[in-house]
Protein backbone atom coordinates (compact mmCIF):
# COMPACT_ATOMS: atom_id res chain seq x y z
CA UNK A 1 0.00 0.00 0.00
CA UNK A 2 1.24 3.48 -0.85
CA UNK A 3 2.47 5.47 2.12
CA UNK A 4 1.01 8.98 1.84
CA UNK A 5 2.55 10.08 5.13
CA UNK A 6 6.12 8.71 5.41
CA UNK A 7 7.58 9.29 8.87
CA UNK A 8 10.29 8.14 11.33
CA UNK A 9 12.86 8.87 8.64
CA UNK A 10 16.46 10.04 8.90
CA UNK A 11 15.46 13.70 8.72
CA UNK A 12 12.37 15.62 9.77
CA UNK A 13 10.17 17.06 7.04
CA UNK A 14 6.86 18.93 6.84
CA UNK A 15 4.42 17.61 4.25
CA UNK A 16 1.09 18.84 2.95
CA UNK A 17 -1.97 16.90 4.08
CA UNK A 18 -3.38 14.87 1.19
CA UNK A 19 -6.73 13.98 2.78
CA UNK A 20 -9.86 16.10 3.27
CA UNK A 21 -10.63 17.35 6.76
CA UNK A 22 -14.38 16.82 6.36
CA UNK A 23 -15.32 13.87 4.14
CA UNK A 24 -19.08 13.92 4.32
CA UNK A 25 -22.31 15.88 4.63
CA UNK A 26 -24.82 16.25 7.47
CA UNK A 27 -26.28 12.84 8.27
CA UNK A 28 -28.58 13.26 11.24
CA UNK A 29 -30.31 15.49 13.74
CA UNK A 30 -27.08 16.31 15.58
CA UNK A 31 -24.72 16.88 12.63
CA UNK A 32 -22.48 19.94 12.61
CA UNK A 33 -24.08 23.22 11.70
CA UNK A 34 -22.54 24.91 8.62
CA UNK A 35 -20.61 27.43 10.72
CA UNK A 36 -19.35 24.65 13.01
CA UNK A 37 -18.19 22.56 10.06
CA UNK A 38 -16.40 25.58 8.57
CA UNK A 39 -14.64 26.33 11.86
CA UNK A 40 -13.55 22.71 12.30
CA UNK A 41 -12.28 22.44 8.71
CA UNK A 42 -10.21 25.59 9.09
CA UNK A 43 -8.89 25.12 12.62
CA UNK A 44 -8.84 21.35 13.17
CA UNK A 45 -10.81 21.45 16.41
CA UNK A 46 -14.07 22.71 17.85
CA UNK A 47 -15.28 23.21 21.43
CA UNK A 48 -18.89 22.76 22.56
CA UNK A 49 -19.24 24.36 26.02
CA UNK A 50 -21.56 22.80 28.61
CA UNK A 51 -22.55 20.02 26.22
CA UNK A 52 -23.41 17.50 28.94
CA UNK A 53 -25.53 18.24 31.99
CA UNK A 54 -24.17 18.19 35.54
CA UNK A 55 -26.22 15.03 36.19
CA UNK A 56 -24.62 13.28 33.20
CA UNK A 57 -21.10 14.33 34.22
CA UNK A 58 -21.68 13.07 37.75
CA UNK A 59 -22.69 9.73 36.26
CA UNK A 60 -19.46 9.64 34.19
CA UNK A 61 -17.34 10.50 37.22
CA UNK A 62 -18.99 7.84 39.36
CA UNK A 63 -18.15 5.30 36.67
CA UNK A 64 -14.56 6.54 36.59
CA UNK A 65 -14.30 6.25 40.38
CA UNK A 66 -15.28 2.59 40.16
CA UNK A 67 -12.65 1.97 37.46
CA UNK A 68 -9.88 3.75 39.37
CA UNK A 69 -10.57 1.57 42.39
CA UNK A 70 -11.04 -1.78 40.66
CA UNK A 71 -8.18 -4.04 41.87
CA UNK A 72 -8.33 -6.26 38.79
CA UNK A 73 -7.94 -3.27 36.45
CA UNK A 74 -4.76 -2.05 38.19
CA UNK A 75 -3.02 -5.24 37.05
CA UNK A 76 -3.82 -4.67 33.37
CA UNK A 77 -1.76 -2.89 30.71
CA UNK A 78 -4.66 -0.53 30.21
CA UNK A 79 -3.90 1.06 33.59
CA UNK A 80 -1.04 3.56 33.13
CA UNK A 81 0.64 5.41 36.01
CA UNK A 82 2.61 8.65 36.12
CA UNK A 83 6.32 8.42 35.11
CA UNK A 84 7.56 9.08 38.65
CA UNK A 85 4.70 7.91 40.87
CA UNK A 86 1.94 5.32 41.26
CA UNK A 87 -0.74 7.93 40.54
CA UNK A 88 -2.98 6.78 37.69
CA UNK A 89 -2.31 8.72 34.47
CA UNK A 90 -4.49 6.92 31.93
CA UNK A 91 -7.11 4.18 31.83
CA UNK A 92 -7.60 2.76 28.33
CA UNK A 93 -10.69 1.04 26.92
CA UNK A 94 -13.07 2.50 29.48
CA UNK A 95 -15.95 1.68 27.11
CA UNK A 96 -15.11 -2.01 27.46
CA UNK A 97 -14.89 -1.87 31.26
CA UNK A 98 -17.99 0.12 32.15
CA UNK A 99 -21.47 0.30 30.52
CA UNK A 100 -21.76 4.05 31.16
CA UNK A 101 -18.81 4.76 28.85
CA UNK A 102 -20.04 2.19 26.34
CA UNK A 103 -23.30 4.10 26.17
CA UNK A 104 -21.49 7.44 25.95
CA UNK A 105 -19.38 6.46 22.93
CA UNK A 106 -22.59 5.67 20.98
CA UNK A 107 -24.42 8.88 21.91
CA UNK A 108 -26.01 10.18 18.70
CA UNK A 109 -25.27 13.74 19.78
CA UNK A 110 -21.63 12.82 19.21
CA UNK A 111 -21.85 10.13 16.54
CA UNK A 112 -23.94 12.20 14.09
CA UNK A 113 -21.15 14.78 14.08
CA UNK A 114 -18.47 12.08 13.73
CA UNK A 115 -20.16 10.49 10.71
CA UNK A 116 -20.58 13.94 9.15
CA UNK A 117 -16.83 14.58 9.42
CA UNK A 118 -15.67 11.09 8.43
CA UNK A 119 -18.23 10.64 5.65
CA UNK A 120 -18.87 7.05 6.72
CA UNK A 121 -19.77 4.85 9.65
CA UNK A 122 -17.17 4.82 12.41
CA UNK A 123 -15.75 2.47 15.01
CA UNK A 124 -13.59 3.05 18.10
CA UNK A 125 -9.87 2.84 17.36
CA UNK A 126 -9.25 3.18 21.08
CA UNK A 127 -10.58 5.04 24.10
CA UNK A 128 -8.93 6.39 27.21
CA UNK A 129 -9.41 8.55 30.27
CA UNK A 130 -6.50 10.89 30.98
CA UNK A 131 -6.06 12.03 34.55
CA UNK A 132 -3.62 14.74 35.59
CA UNK A 133 -3.43 14.52 39.37
CA UNK A 134 -3.32 17.80 41.26
CA UNK A 135 0.23 19.13 41.54
CA UNK A 136 1.70 15.87 40.17
CA UNK A 137 0.31 15.45 36.65
CA UNK A 138 3.12 15.73 34.12
CA UNK A 139 3.28 17.43 30.75
CA UNK A 140 3.03 15.78 27.34
CA UNK A 141 5.11 17.14 24.42
CA UNK A 142 3.79 18.51 21.15
CA UNK A 143 2.71 15.69 18.84
CA UNK A 144 0.21 14.58 16.21
CA UNK A 145 -1.77 11.51 17.25
CA UNK A 146 -2.12 10.46 13.63
CA UNK A 147 1.66 10.33 13.23
CA UNK A 148 1.75 7.59 15.85
CA UNK A 149 -1.40 5.84 14.65
CA UNK A 150 0.00 5.78 11.11
CA UNK A 151 3.55 4.81 12.06
CA UNK A 152 2.77 2.24 14.76
CA UNK A 153 -0.87 1.15 14.27
CA UNK A 154 -1.04 1.22 10.46
CA UNK A 155 -3.90 3.69 9.90
CA UNK A 156 -3.48 4.45 6.17
CA UNK A 157 -5.17 7.86 5.90
CA UNK A 158 -6.05 10.75 8.18
CA UNK A 159 -9.74 9.90 8.37
CA UNK A 160 -9.81 9.77 12.15
CA UNK A 161 -10.56 12.16 15.00
CA UNK A 162 -10.90 12.34 18.75
CA UNK A 163 -13.99 13.39 20.68
CA UNK A 164 -13.43 14.11 24.35
CA UNK A 165 -15.43 15.19 27.35
CA UNK A 166 -14.19 17.29 30.24
CA UNK A 167 -14.97 15.40 33.44
CA UNK A 168 -13.49 18.24 35.51
CA UNK A 169 -13.03 21.91 34.74
CA UNK A 170 -10.07 22.48 32.41
CA UNK A 171 -8.34 25.71 33.46
CA UNK A 172 -5.17 27.57 32.55
CA UNK A 173 -3.47 26.04 35.60
CA UNK A 174 -4.33 22.35 35.73
CA UNK A 175 -2.55 21.17 32.57
CA UNK A 176 -5.06 21.84 29.77
CA UNK A 177 -4.64 20.69 26.20
CA UNK A 178 -2.87 23.19 23.93
CA UNK A 179 -3.52 23.17 20.17
CA UNK A 180 -2.00 24.85 17.12
CA UNK A 181 -4.95 25.93 14.95
CA UNK A 182 -4.54 24.95 11.30
CA UNK A 183 -1.62 22.59 11.99
CA UNK A 184 -3.80 19.64 10.95
CA UNK A 185 -3.26 20.63 7.31
CA UNK A 186 0.46 19.84 7.54
CA UNK A 187 2.04 16.51 8.46
CA UNK A 188 5.31 16.51 10.37
CA UNK A 189 7.38 13.56 9.22
CA UNK A 190 9.42 12.96 12.35
CA UNK A 191 13.03 11.86 12.55
CA UNK A 192 14.20 8.63 14.19
CA UNK A 193 13.36 4.94 14.06
CA UNK A 194 10.68 3.37 16.24
CA UNK A 195 12.13 1.25 19.10
CA UNK A 196 10.63 -2.13 19.93
CA UNK A 197 7.55 -1.87 22.18
CA UNK A 198 7.85 1.91 22.05
CA UNK A 199 4.33 2.31 23.44
CA UNK A 200 5.38 1.07 26.89
CA UNK A 201 7.53 4.16 27.32
CA UNK A 202 5.61 6.62 25.13
CA UNK A 203 2.40 6.31 27.16
CA UNK A 204 4.29 7.73 30.12
CA UNK A 205 6.72 10.00 28.26
CA UNK A 206 6.75 10.32 24.47
CA UNK A 207 10.18 10.61 22.82
CA UNK A 208 9.63 9.29 19.28
CA UNK A 209 7.21 10.89 16.84
CA UNK A 210 7.89 14.24 18.51
CA UNK A 211 8.48 17.27 16.26
CA UNK A 212 11.42 19.63 16.67
CA UNK A 213 11.24 23.20 17.94
CA UNK A 214 11.85 24.31 14.36
CA UNK A 215 8.73 22.43 13.20
CA UNK A 216 6.57 23.86 15.99
CA UNK A 217 7.73 27.38 15.16
CA UNK A 218 6.86 26.78 11.51
CA UNK A 219 3.35 25.50 12.32
CA UNK A 220 2.60 28.34 14.70
CA UNK A 221 4.15 31.28 12.82
CA UNK A 222 0.82 32.50 11.40
CA UNK A 223 -1.44 31.63 14.32
CA UNK A 224 -1.65 31.73 18.10
CA UNK A 225 -1.66 28.73 20.41
CA UNK A 226 -5.05 27.87 21.86
CA UNK A 227 -5.84 26.27 25.21
CA UNK A 228 -8.91 24.01 25.29
CA UNK A 229 -10.58 25.42 28.39
CA UNK A 230 -14.04 24.80 29.74
CA UNK A 231 -16.29 23.68 32.53
CA UNK A 232 -16.90 19.99 33.18
CA UNK A 233 -19.36 18.69 30.61
CA UNK A 234 -17.68 20.50 27.72
CA UNK A 235 -17.24 18.44 24.54
CA UNK A 236 -14.22 18.87 22.25
CA UNK A 237 -13.46 17.43 18.81
CA UNK A 238 -9.96 17.53 17.41
CA UNK A 239 -8.61 16.22 14.12
CA UNK A 240 -6.28 13.23 14.33
CA UNK A 241 -3.41 15.23 12.83
CA UNK A 242 -3.63 18.48 14.78
CA UNK A 243 -0.49 19.32 16.72
CA UNK A 244 -1.21 19.40 20.45
CA UNK A 245 0.42 18.98 23.83
CA UNK A 246 -0.11 19.87 27.48
CA UNK A 247 1.84 21.33 30.42
CA UNK A 248 2.22 20.09 33.98
CA UNK A 249 -0.73 20.39 36.34
CA UNK A 250 0.55 22.90 38.90
CA UNK A 251 -2.88 23.48 40.45
CA UNK A 252 -4.39 21.85 43.55
CA UNK A 253 -7.13 20.30 41.36
CA UNK A 254 -7.18 17.19 39.15
CA UNK A 255 -7.74 17.57 35.40
CA UNK A 256 -9.65 14.62 33.96
CA UNK A 257 -10.93 14.04 30.42
CA UNK A 258 -12.53 11.05 28.67
CA UNK A 259 -11.36 10.46 25.08
CA UNK A 260 -12.87 8.38 22.28
CA UNK A 261 -10.94 7.96 19.02
CA UNK A 262 -13.30 7.44 16.09
CA UNK A 263 -11.89 5.99 12.87
CA UNK A 264 -13.70 5.48 9.56
CA UNK A 265 -14.69 1.90 8.78
CA UNK A 266 -13.10 2.63 5.38
CA UNK A 267 -9.73 3.36 7.02
CA UNK A 268 -9.03 0.21 9.01
CA UNK A 269 -5.41 -0.59 9.93
CA UNK A 270 -2.90 -2.35 7.74
CA UNK A 271 0.69 -3.19 8.69
CA UNK A 272 2.45 -0.36 10.57
CA UNK A 273 4.18 2.12 8.27
CA UNK A 274 7.17 2.81 10.54
CA UNK A 275 7.37 0.00 13.10
CA UNK A 276 8.08 -3.72 12.92
CA UNK A 277 5.03 -4.66 14.95
CA UNK A 278 1.71 -3.09 15.91
CA UNK A 279 1.24 -1.66 19.35
CA UNK A 280 -0.65 -3.55 22.04
CA UNK A 281 -4.22 -4.53 21.07
CA UNK A 282 -5.83 -2.10 23.52
CA UNK A 283 -4.22 0.79 21.59
CA UNK A 284 -5.53 -0.37 18.22
CA UNK A 285 -8.76 -2.29 18.72
CA UNK A 286 -9.71 -4.81 16.06
CA UNK A 287 -13.49 -4.63 16.37
CA UNK A 288 -14.45 -2.63 13.28
CA UNK A 289 -18.19 -3.02 13.81
CA UNK A 290 -19.86 0.29 12.85
CA UNK A 291 -21.38 2.18 15.75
Amino acid sequence: MKDYYPTRMEKEDILDRVDPVIYGKPVGEYSLKPEEASFYEQNGFIIFPNFFSEEEVNEFNNALFSLKNAPELKEKEEYITEPDSDEVRTIFSQHLFHPIFNKLMKDRRIVDKIEHILGSNAYIHHSRINIKPAYKGKSFPWHSDFETWHAEDGLPRCRVLTAWIMLTDNTHYNGPLYLIPGSHKKFVSCAGKTPKDNYKQSLKKQEYGVPSLKAIKHLSKNTELVAALGKKGTLVFHDGNIMHGSPDNISPYDRTNAFFVYNSVENTPVEPFAAKHKRAPFLSLDDYTPL
